[in-house]
């Protein structure tokens, strides 16, 4: 089960455990495969980002995408048949430590709408929500992603019909949500968080010492998300 009250006041919720942790381990050893570097080696760690991506969906990977627990929350919050199954997990930012930070920290609501054209934009009618899952653990100082509490309201109220680029709409969402307190998507790998598609979040500096591993993962919707009743991404901005 899921606090599906949580993620209707707050704008997000913590899936514990939503894999056991030995599946999360396992991904991010692929992970460290794929990026071609080594957890023994911080001589390699020499970049502060190194971006990468399941796109299949395999292995451990598979396994997360699969997780029952995350269906039956998807299907609380989202409503039966309100979203569509997942392929893959997504991009994954990998974040180390003793870098200087990069400038890519500002707060933001993920692009969930396409225009015609085929870009993706932001609206207040979002058409995907966000799915953070974490492949390592992650203390308030290892660069966790950054939200703000309660912030679809804002989001909500700032954007109605409208639909804009994200990067004219970032300092807007920035200076709407300016006021609300800040929590720490933190956990162990195998934890997830459900994000509404509307709340403020921000990647973090890293004052750490270990790799930051986490997977962001678009949802797809069956309808877009509109304030009312039927479902709790619809409710949450009622």
């Amino acid at each position: 089960m899921v606090d599906v009250e949580r993620f209707v006041a707050e704008g997000f919720v913590k899936l514990e455990a939503a894999v056991p942790r030995e599946v999360g381990d396992a991904a991010r050893a692929v992970v460290w495969h794929q990026i071609g570097l080594s957890p023994e080696d911080p001589s390699g760690w020499r970049q502060p980002v190194v971006w990468t991506a399941d796109l299949a969906g395999r292995g451990p990977f598979g396994e997360l995408v699969h997780s029952p627990r995350l269906r039956e929350a998807l299907d609380e919050v989202a409503g039966p048949g309100g979203w569509v199954p997942l392929g893959a997990i997504g991009n994954m930012p990998i974040r180390f430590p003793g870098m200087s930070p990069v400038n890519d920290r500002g707060w933001h609501i993920d692009a969930s709408v396409t225009r015609p054209d085929g870009s993706w934009a932001v609206s207040g009618r979002p058409e995907t929500m966000l799915l953070l899952t974490l492949l390592s653990e992650v203390g308030e100082d290892d660069a966790p992603t950054r939200v703000r509490v309660g912030s679809h309201r804002d989001s909500a109220e700032l954007l109605g019909e409208q639909v804009l680029d994200p990067f004219e709409a970032g300092p807007l969402l920035d200076a709407a949500s300016k006021d609300r307190p800040t929590a720490y998507a933190t956990g162990q790998p195998g934890d997830m968080y459900l994000v509404h598609p509307l709340t403020v979040h921000a990647a973090d500096e890293h004052r750490g010492t270990r790799p930051r591993f986490m997977a962001q993962t678009p949802v797809f919707l069956t309808a877009p998300v509109a304030p009312g009743e039927g479902n709790a991404l619809a409710s949450a901005i009622r």
